[in-house]
């Protein structure tokens, strides 16, 4: 317990606090510049077991917010999952750091949250928030929204069976901002700031703490300004009000997604496979330029170029449209 010592003599944690954070487990569904912020602070905390979940690997721009980063990681097109547990480790081997590298979808959100005692929101994407909110309703677990763009972000606490759900103020048809951190920008000051509010709730929630904020959050780093708003649980929500989870459990094939802010396409296969780095890097290099990590395969025939994963999954950068990145994804990969 040493090391947790100028922590467990803060008098709301105490040493009593302390082993409950040790004994506790949380999910954390992103690893960009909210999530590097959040499981650093909960690694450094003493969080006994940390579940860090992202799809995504690093790249150099990620490096201006992204803290678990460097820049030999985005040489080597890590995983930002693998990248964030390495680092991690080295700073805290007594915990359980779990990294899990894949899409967040319907049908593997409840194998990734269910057995957690809460969940931190740390996505940039507004349909698997809904998706986390509904997981996390159904199995009783707190989860905590976040998000960040420009200088302002909010953060809000959400507690099954006590006050509003997030599909009592979101629309299930919504489809947030129409800006993105590419486009519009960020301050790594403020994902900084709002990952430190929201792992400041993350460890009062754990502890049981009374003082754990009910209303939403909003900041603005830039115009100075922090205000709350109370928000109110709508009778009528499909979610908490009737126990209706309409994205739960889709049957999910295969599909793509255009990733916000960036030029790049996700192509995700019917199922998950093995895909054979070896035998692909040798297919691959009579048309091109490859490398593997053990982790992903990076493939460029100098127009596009394709990030592939262990699964199956892939990156496609530089396509026209989702059409096109099939195109390319079954003439080069064809798993």
């Amino acid at each position: 317990m040493e090391r947790y010592a100028r922590q467990s003599v803060f008098s709301h944690i105490g040493k009593e606090g302390q082993a409950k954070l040790l004994g506790s487990k949380v999910a954390i569904i992103g690893v960009g510049a909210l999530g590097t912020v959040s499981s650093n602070n909960l690694c450094r905390a003493g969080v006994g077991h940390l579940r860090i979940i992202d799809r995504d690997y690093v790249e150099l721009t990620n490096l201006q917010r992204q803290i678990l980063f460097t820049e030999d990681d985005a040489r080597q097109d890590l995983p930002k999952a693998i990248a964030a547990a390495r680092h991690l480790s080295k700073v805290n081997s007594e915990i359980t750091i779990e990294p899990i590298v894949t899409d967040v979808n319907p049908s593997n959100i409840e194998s990734l949250v269910s057995d957690a005692d809460l969940v931190l929101d740390a996505t940039d994407n507004f349909e698997i928030r809904l998706l986390i909110n509904e997981a996390c309703h159904k199995y009783k677990i707190p989860w905590i929204y976040c998000g960040a763009l420009g200088s302002e972000g909010m953060t809000m606490n959400i507690l099954p069976g006590d006050g509003p759900c997030l599909r009592c103020f979101i629309s299930g048809s919504s489809a947030g901002p129409s800006h993105t951190c590419s486009t519009f920008g960020v301050l790594n000051m403020l994902t900084g700031t709002m990952a430190s509010i929201q792992t400041a709730e993350a460890v009062k929630i754990l502890l049981g703490s009374d003082c754990v904020r009910r209303d939403l959050l909003t900041i603005d780093l830039w115009l100075n300004r922090f205000e709350t708003i109370g928000l109110l649980r709508s009778e009528d929500c499909p979610v908490c009000a009737h126990g209706r989870y309409e994205r739960l459990g889709e049957v999910v094939g295969s599909y793509t997604t255009s990733l916000c802010g960036t030029n790049s396409i996700q192509i995700v296969p019917p199922k998950p496979v093995k895909a054979d780095f070896d035998a692909l890097a040798e297919k691959l290099q009579k048309a091109g330029s490859v490398r593997h990590n053990g982790f992903t395969l990076t493939f460029s025939d100098g127009k596009h170029e394709i990030i592939l994963f262990q699964d199956g999954r892939a990156m496609i950068k530089n396509a026209i449209d989702e059409n096109n990145a099939k195109s390319i994804y079954t003439e080069h990969i064809g798993l």
